[in-house]
């Protein structure tokens, strides 16, 4: 599976992305650039799509590389990394990507350990974020993803729920502050980023994989567990 490679013809339709929904999404300026699809993917893919989802054990997030699916999941991320989709991104930020390449990370679930979901703006290596929901359902108050005006969690200017096909985009800025309240649960979410780099890409994909082998030793598992922040 290539890295960054766009896998699709660009004038391709998607297979399961709304493109009506993800072009009307409104874009909001406050307090940052953003927008927010509520069916970037319709629910009629969703059982589908779920049961061909990658399995993810631990906490933290996993490159792409690293996971296995199946087809129906495979074909969301068809999607994600064609031109058609990229050239959506850039008409709603009216930002030129095609210098930029993609890089796909998964969280699969979370412990609750206070170091989860804390605020940050990512990395100034990225330019545009995209979120997609692949929680079959998230029914807690806490672990919602929050747009934020700072770096306090409970400074809220949006949140909503990490559920299937809900889609949220945001220019990266020195405030793109974002996070959730730690909760435990099964929340796999999905993050596209096109970065400025493929050295970039590589370092992102090895750091992850080295990452996922550590939790796959119970010890280390353990250990990172209990880490600040960023593991």
């Amino acid at each position: 599976m290539p890295n960054s490679a766009f896998l699709r013809d660009n004038d391709a339709p998607f297979q399961l992305l709304d493109e009506t929904r993800i072009m009307s999404a409104e874009l909001h300026r406050d307090p940052y650039d953003y927008a927010f699809v509520d069916q970037a993917i319709s629910p009629a893919f969703k059982e589908d799509v779920l049961a061909d989802a990658p399995r993810i054990p631990d906490r933290g997030s996993y490159g792409l590389p690293s996971l296995r699916y199946g087809s129906h999941f495979g074909a969301a991320i068809d999607d994600l990394l064609s031109v058609r989709f990229r050239r959506l991104v850039e008409q709603k930020f009216d930002t030129d990507l095609s210098s930029y390449p993609p890089v796909i990370v998964m969280m699969g679930n979370t412990t609750g350990h206070y170091n989860e979901g804390y605020a940050h703006t990512d990395s100034r290596h990225k330019i545009i974020t995209v979120l997609l929901g692949f929680t079959r359902a998230w029914p807690h108050e806490r672990g919602r993803l929050r747009v934020l005006r700072s770096s306090d969690r409970e400074d809220v200017a949006f949140e909503f729920a990490p559920e299937f096909g809900r889609m949220l985009m945001f220019r990266v800025c020195d405030h793109s502050w974002h996070g959730f309240l730690p909760q435990k649960g099964q929340r796999m979410s999905l993050q596209l980023c096109y970065v400025d780099s493929e050295a970039y890409v590589k370092r992102e994909y090895m750091r992850h994989s080295i990452s996922a082998f550590a939790k796959s030793v119970p010890v280390l598992r353990k250990m990172i567990e209990w880490a600040p922040r960023k593991f």
